[in-house]
């Protein structure tokens, strides 16, 4: 995988789909091991409402801001920062959607791709990412990626989630 070249890109109604499935149709287990209440997915429609509404926003009135990941030109996961403040703060997420894809460190440099975009185009001072504590891999992804531990807490970090004990990352500008 090294001599792969690897991207980030700004979110395109061609992505929808790909990011529709992954929600609707990944393993139910992988989904509660990322802290998500798999009650609270939402249908196709809804998904591609708000994926839709987020392509037609300026930056300053997004809700959330995605970027789309590519192996060998191939979308293979997603970035997203949501809770956003523009031009102070914003929370991220961070979802490889291919089982063959995870594990391989390629998250690590898809996020330090991605982190300029979210600064320059979202004007933040801070990122922060609060994954459940009980999901190893994307706190191991954000430390390599130079975030910095703040504290671990209870909480529902998200309207997909159930109440949970997440870890609080930040990086700053």
């Amino acid at each position: 995988m090294s001599s792969s070249t690897l991207n980030v890109r700004e979110l395109q109604s061609s992505d929808i789909p790909k990011i529709i499935s992954y929600w609707l149709h990944s393993d139910k287990e992988f989904m509660k091991g990322m802290g998500v209440d798999v009650t609270k997915i939402p249908g196709e429609t809804e998904w591609t409402q708000m994926l839709e509404e987020q392509l037609s926003q300026n930056y300053e009135d997004k809700k959330s801001y995605c970027l789309i990941w590519e192996f060998d030109s191939q979308s293979i996961g997603h970035s997203n920062v949501n809770k956003i403040i523009f031009g102070r703060e914003a929370y991220m997420h961070l979802h490889i959607w291919y089982p063959e894809f995870r594990s391989k460190g390629l998250g690590v440099q898809f996020v330090k791709l991605g982190i300029p975009l979210f600064f320059k185009n979202i004007q933040l001072q801070k990122i922060y990412c609060e994954p459940y504590a009980l999901n190893p891999a994307p706190n191991k992804t954000i430390e390599k990626a130079g975030f910095s531990f703040v504290k671990e807490y209870v909480t529902t970090p998200g309207w997909l989630n159930f109440e949970q004990n997440v870890n609080l990352w930040e990086l700053n500008k």
